[in-house]
């Protein structure tokens, strides 16, 4: 597999990670032998090191640095909250007003109970793009499904920040297994053709760590998210 490179200099370089593919090894999918980090060191002939994480089914933008010390910067970088990150999530329902702010702590480490952990500050803003109405009776009391478009704009980077936060406020990104709804995403998954986690990393927006310039990266939508717009009755905003 070879990765669509979006940006390169000799300190940096961002890829379009398809959705389904690990940016690392991991205890959680232990069965996986291909990674990102592996593909892009294999493609470039050289050591890479993750500026951070996307989850496996996220697809999108991923930035890796070309040195250690390179890599430590922007590690400061996102935990700071200086980079500026911008996601589009496809979500259940429709949300009362057209843009929010999910300012509500999350457990540092989503794969145990939260009860005994400690609680780390969270906030997530977003913005309504496009609401969405599908001829699908996912549940028995309604005869159709309705879904709504996010831009997700994370102000901190807590592990699966943005899935936790959509839960939260009850509309969870289709097609998460871990925080959404199994019946829905099923029935969804079978209507629209796709089964994937329907969250993709759009932009990232920052100064370059040795330069000092202004950078901004995005990653185009593949073309399954174009298709959604041929399913269903859509309406922007």
């Amino acid at each position: 597999m070879l990765l669509k490179v979006l940006y390169a200099d000799e300190h940096l370089v961002a890829i379009d990670k398809p959705a389904g593919l690990l940016v690392h090894r991991s205890q959680l999918d232990a069965q996986e032998e291909v990674f990102a980090l592996q593909l892009l060191r294999d493609q470039l002939g050289r050591p890479v090191w993750p500026a951070h994480r996307l989850d496996k089914g996220t697809s999108g933008l991923l930035l890796f640095a070309l040195s250690a010390e390179v890599a430590s910067a922007l590690g400061q970088a996102f935990e700071s909250g200086a980079m500026r990150k911008r996601y589009l999530a496809l979500v259940r329902g429709w949300t009362a007003e057209p843009e929010g702010l999910i300012d509500h702590a999350l457990a540092r480490d989503p794969e145990r109970p939260s009860a005994g952990q400690q609680l780390l500050p969270a906030r997530t803003s977003w913005t309504r793009l496009a609401r969405v109405e599908w001829p699908l009776a996912s549940d028995a009391r309604f005869p159709t499904t309705r879904g709504a478009l996010l831009e997700c704009r994370p102000e901190s980077g807590r592990r699966h920040q943005i899935r936790r936060h959509l839960k939260h406020i009850a509309h969870p990104i289709i097609g998460d297994a871990t925080h959404g709804k199994g019946a829905l995403n099923r029935a969804l998954a079978a209507h629209l053709g796709r089964q994937r986690l329907w969250l993709h990393g759009l932009e990232l927006a920052l100064s370059h760590p040795v330069s000092g310039a202004a950078l901004r990266l995005t990653a185009p939508l593949g073309p399954e998210w174009q298709a959604l717009r041929s399913l269903g009755d859509w309406q922007n905003g």
